[in-house]
C-alpha cells in the first residue's frame, strides 16, 4: 500500500483518545507484513517488533486523535459537546461530524445561534462549547434512542489531495507520523539492522502521553525515537514558532539526548535528507517527554513533521516530507549499533 493510500484510510478511522481500538486494529494489520510480532496492548497501543541482536529501540508516534463527546442532550434533540484532547471550538461552526451512537454512526452538523440574532456584545466573543451543538435532524425521542451521554463525536473525514504533493485531512496529527514509521518498516525489509526495533503507535498522547509511558515501561528500550507534528509556516504565525513544511524537524533540548541528535544529523547528511533544527528549552509536549523518563530513563530523540492548521479537519502536510521522513528513519535505525551505548555519555 502506498503512503497516500494508507494515510487516507487510517485518518478516516475513528480513534478519539480512550476509544482507539478500531484505529489500532487497522494499524496493527498494516505493520504485520513488516514485523516479526505485532500486538495491541490493553490501552490500545500497537507494538510491532522487528527483531535484531543489537540495542533495543522504541519508535513512537501516537494513533489517538482529538475529538469530542456528548455531554448533554437538549429537549429538542440537539447534542451538547465536551472536548477530548484539545478541540478549538472556533473551528466547529458549520462543520459536519460523525456521532458514534449506541449501534450506528450518525451524521450531524455543528450549529450555533445565527449572527443575526446575537447582541452586539455577543458578536465580539469567540465561540465556546457552551454556544455550540450538534443537530442530526432527528426527533428528540429518536435521538435519545440512538445516542447516549458520553458517546464519541469525530470530525468528518474528508481527505483532500492538493497541488504540489500536499494533502489535507483530519488526524494527520499524528497518524501521518505513524505512516512515517510504516514507510521505514517497509524499507528495512531490504536493509540490514542490528537494532532490536519496536515500532509503537501509542494511545492517549492527546491527554498526557500515557501510551508512551506504559509502552516504554513494557519494552525497556536502550534508545527512543519519538515522532509528532509541529507547526508549518502559516500566514500570521510567529516565524520563530514554525518550520518549513517541506522537511522533518529534529529538536534539541534537555529532554532529548544530544548524542542521538548528533547521530541523526549525521545520518541525514550522509543520505541527502533535509533536516531542520528546532529547540525546546523545557517540555516538548510530545511522547518524548514521558518516554525519556520511563523506568531509569531512555535516551530519546524527537522528530517532527510540520503541518498547517493543527487540530482541525484540514491539517495540511507535504507527502514528500513524509516519505523522506520514512527514508531518514530507516537509515537511522540501520545505523544504530551496540557501541552507541558506550559512546552515549562521552
Amino acid at each position: 500500500m502506498k503512503a497516500e493510500e494508507f494515510l487516507k484510510a487510517v485518518t478516516a478511522i475513528p480513534g478519539v483518545t480512550g476509544n482507539e481500538r478500531a484505529a489500532a486494529e487497522y494499524i496493527a494489520e498494516a505493520f504485520r507484513p513488516y514485523a516479526d510480532e505485532t500486538r495491541i496492548t490493553p490501552l490500545n497501543c500497537v507494538i510491532a517488533h522487528k527483531k535484531g541482536p543489537g540495542p533495543k529501540v522504541i519508535i513512537c508516534a501516537h494513533l489517538d486523535e482529538i475529538g469530542m463527546m456528548v455531554s448533554r442532550i437538549e429537549e429538542d434533540g440537539c447534542l451538547r459537546l465536551e472536548s477530548v484532547g484539545g478541540v478549538d471550538p472556533r473551528v466547529l461552526p458549520g462543520m459536519r461530524v460523525r456521532v458514534y451512537g449506541k449501534e450506528e454512526t450518525l451524521l450531524g452538523v455543528v450549529g450555533a445561534t445565527p449572527p443575526h440574532l446575537l447582541r452586539d456584545e455577543e458578536k465580539k466573543n469567540n465561540y465556546t462549547f457552551e454556544n455550540l451543538y450538534v443537530d442530526m435532524g432527528m426527533a428528540p425521542d429518536r435521538v435519545r434512542e440512538k445516542v447516549r451521554v458520553g458517546d464519541t463525536v469525530c470530525f468528518e473525514a474528508r481527505y483532500a489531495e492538493l497541488k504540489n504533493d500536499r494533502a489535507a485531512t483530519k488526524t494527520a496529527d499524528d497518524r501521518a507520523c505513524v505512516a512515517i514509521m510504516l514507510e521505514a518498516a517497509k524499507r528495512l525489509q531490504d536493509m540490514k539492522h542490528e537494532a532490536d526495533l519496536y515500532f509503537v503507535a501509542t494511545c492517549q498522547e492527546e491527554i498526557g502521553s500515557y501510551g508512551a509511558l506504559t509502552a516504554g515501561f513494557a519494552v525497556e528500550p536502550d534508545f527512543g525515537v519519538a515522532f509528532d507534528v509541529c507547526h508549518a509556516d502559516t500566514p500570521g504565525a510567529p516565524p520563530n514558532s514554525t518550520s518549513k513544511i517541506t522537511s522533518l524537524v529534529a529538536t534539541k533540548g534537555p529532554f532529548l539526548n544530544a548524542f542521538l541528535v548528533k547521530k541523526l544529523e549525521e545520518t541525514a547528511k550522509e543520505n541527502g535528507v533535509e533536516l531542520q533544527i528546532d529547540v525546546a528549552a523545557r517540555n516538548t509536549w510530545t511522547d518524548a517527554d514521558e518516554l525519556s523518563v520511563t523506568r531509569f530513563g531512555v535516551p530519546t530523540v524527537l522528530l517532527s513533521l510540520p503541518i498547517k492548521y493543527m487540530h482541525t479537519n484540514v491539517e495540511t502536510l507535504d507527502m514528500h516530507a513524509l516519505k523522506e521522513g520514512g527514508r531518514l528513519l530507516a537509515h537511522y535505525l540501520a545505523d544504530m549499533k551496540e557501541c552507541w551505548e558506550a559512546e552515549l555519555w562521552n
